[in-house]
């Protein structure tokens, strides 16, 4: 008598959020109390700064609050609706308080090589992946993160209704403030500290100005069009100041 086949392995399931109960009056502290509640411990947060900018790098962080009153942070909230200071003390409080966070920093020739989405995936990626302790759950702002290995999910505007996405995201936007300011240092005439790299006035007619410089993203519209420019204007005036070298 011939033996039976083996079955064929079972195909891996995907992962089905759990049905969570969420208490509004919990604050920003709710998605991951009622995570917690559900036996995930370590939930970590994502966010992203400097995604609509057109000069600069885009900064990834990602944050483990601890549980209790110490992860309940004082003025924490969307660093888009806080000012400098603020966020530059809240950045000093996450710092100490967290479990585990890390920043990822994803230069402008990188994003210009592989596209904005897939660079801000991959960052939220890394960023998750260097966390320790490691988490047990990951809420994202805004869109899902495929392949990081543990359950995850995305929530809209969660940089404004979750504790540990609001820390990551004072974390990103802190740091991505810092390193504009450097690179203003380094090219003062784009004043990178005053507008972070997004598209201003100021920052437009900068680019007509002087052209791109190498932390400018080239493959974004407005910079391929402020390229053009300044490259007419310099061969007009080139033109104009050696004529003869110029005729044909």
């Amino acid at each position: 008598m011939s033996p039976r086949p083996r079955p064929a392995p079972r195909a891996e399931l995907p992962f089905r959020a759990p049905r969570l109960v969420v208490r509004r009056d919990a604050g920003l502290t709710a998605y991951e109390s009622a995570l917690a509640r559900a036996g995930f411990d370590l939930v970590a947060g994502a966010d992203e700064a400097g995604r609509g900018a057109c000069a600069g790098p885009l900064v990834v962080a990602a944050c483990i609050l601890p549980p209790g009153r110490r992860g309940q942070i004082s003025d924490l909230a969307d660093s888009k609706l806080l000012t400098a200071a603020v966020r530059e003390r809240l950045y000093d409080v996450i710092v100490k308080r967290a479990l585990a966070y890390s920043v990822i920093v994803i230069p402008a020739a990188e994003i210009d090589d592989i596209g904005l989405h897939v660079a801000n995936l991959q960052g939220m990626r890394r960023a998750l992946a260097a966390l320790r302790p490691a988490p047990t759950y990951a809420l994202t702002d805004g869109f899902a993160v495929p392949g990081l290995g543990f359950p995850a999910t995305a929530v809209w505007k969660g940089d404004a209704v979750v504790g540990c996405i609001a820390a990551a995201s004072i974390l990103a936007k802190v740091s991505r403030d810092r390193l504009m300011r450097e690179l203003h240092d380094q090219w003062p005439q784009y004043e990178f500290a005053q507008h972070k790299g997004y598209v201003t006035p100021l920052h437009a007619a900068a680019l007509e100005r002087h052209g791109p410089c190498p932390q400018h993203r080239t493959s974004y519209v407005n910079v391929r069009r402020a390229s053009q420019v300044y490259a007419s204007v310099e061969m007009l005036d080139n033109e104009l100041m050696y004529p003869e070298e110029t005729a044909p």
